[in-house]
C-alpha cells in the first residue's frame, strides 16, 4: 500500500471518528447526560472534597464540546497529509473514545436501562477502533515504505 493511500485511509478514519463524536455529543445533549454527570460529580465531591472534577452549565458543556469537535475537524487536512506527529493524538483519542463508548454501554448494562449517550456508543466504538487500526497501519507501513 502506498503512503498516500495510508494517509487517505487514516484521514477517513479520523473524519469518521470526528463525526461519531459529534453524533455522541448530540445524543448526550438530547438524552440528559449532563444533569446525571453533574449530580454524580457533586456526590463524589461531597464524599471527597479534594476531587478536582468540575460541574458544567449546559451552555458551557455544549460549547466546549462543539469547539473540541471543530478543532479535531480542523486537524483533518494534517491527518490526510500523513503528518506523523499527530499519531500520538490519534492513538490517545481512539483509546479515550473506546473507553467512553464502553463506559456508556457498561453503565447501561449495570443500571439495567439505557443510559444517556448509549444510543450513539456503538458508532463511537466502531469509529474509535477504525481510527486505532488506521493509525497503527499508518505507523507500521509508512515507516517501512521507501
Amino acid at each position: 500500500m502506498t503512503i498516500p493511500n495510508l494517509s487517505r485511509n487514516w484521514g477517513l478514519a479520523w473524519i469518521f471518528l470526528v463525526v461519531a463524536i459529534a453524533l455522541h455529543v448530540a445524543d448526550e445533549a438530547l438524552t440528559g447526560f449532563l444533569p446525571l454527570y453533574n449530580s454524580y460529580i457533586e456526590s463524589l465531591r461531597d464524599a471527597n472534597f479534594w476531587l478536582p472534577f468540575p460541574t458544567f452549565t449546559f451552555r458551557a458543556w455544549l460549547s466546549g464540546l462543539a469547539l473540541g469537535v471543530l478543532i479535531l475537524l480542523g486537524l483533518s487536512p494534517l491527518i490526510f497529509a500523513g503528518k506523523r506527529f499527530l499519531r500520538p493524538l490519534a492513538f490517545f483519542l481512539g483509546i479515550l473514545m473506546v473507553a467512553n463508548a464502553l463506559g456508556h454501554i457498561g453503565i447501561s448494562v449495570y443500571l439495567g436501562e439505557l443510559a444517556p449517550g448509549v444510543y450513539s456508543s456503538p458508532v463511537l466504538l466502531l469509529a474509535a477502533l477504525a481510527l486505532l487500526v488506521a493509525t497503527w497501519r499508518h505507523r507500521c507501513l509508512s515507516d517501512t515504505t521507501p
